[in-house]
């Protein structure tokens, strides 16, 4: 075998186009749920079997896909937002799937579709409440915290996102990533 090609096996396919929009499709609704099952019950073990509560009746589903040929393929990023109280809604349940997280743009896409989109619906605020390892990466998006609290026995951050770094934009909206690798330099 040629030495141009030891090691391929192991590297999984990464594509390099993805779309953002809100879940449209049953099997887009059907790899959300699975998406957050893998990442909230298996590899977080926050919830036992299903991390569903009565919050997915009212929720508006926001997924990102990896594409093939032009086509979303696969779930590989998820969150829901909804509105809790006239003008304050909530975005919670932000899941990438671990092979993506190094992408850098996914999980930023997600929530900015979240939040763009609640804007556009009559949001006055937008609050969610963040995982302790993720309220830096949520700084860095222009969000805020409000206070530390626990939540499934853990550590989280009551946060709201600034409005104004997140212009309203319609429902029907399809966002194309092509996000580049990271290049690490070295000194």
């Amino acid at each position: 075998m040629s030495t141009i090609l030891e090691g391929m096996e192991d590297r999984p396919f990464i594509p390099t186009e993805y779309v953002v929009r809100l879940a449209r499709t049953p099997w887009e609704r059907a790899g959300y749920h699975a998406l957050r099952r893998e990442v909230f019950c298996t590899e977080q073990q926050v919830f036992a079997d299903d991390d569903r509560d009565a919050t997915d009746a009212v929720a508006i589903p926001i997924i990102a896909a990896c594409c093939l040929a032009g086509m979303p393929d696969r779930v590989v990023g998820a969150v829901r937002i909804h509105e809790a109280e006239p003008g304050i809604w909530r975005g919670s349940r932000l899941a990438v799937h671990a092979d993506y997280r190094k992408l850098g743009r996914i999980g930023a896409e997600l929530i900015r579709m979240a939040v763009s989109t609640a804007h556009e619906l009559g949001a006055t605020r937008f609050l969610a409440q963040v995982q302790e390892q993720n309220v830096l990466f949520f700084r860095r998006l222009h969000w805020r915290s409000l206070g530390v609290i626990t939540l499934h026995g853990l550590p989280h951050h009551d946060m709201e996102a600034d409005l104004s770094r997140y212009p309203a934009h319609g429902q029907d909206q399809t966002w194309l990533l092509r996000p580049q690798p990271r290049i690490r330099q070295v000194a």
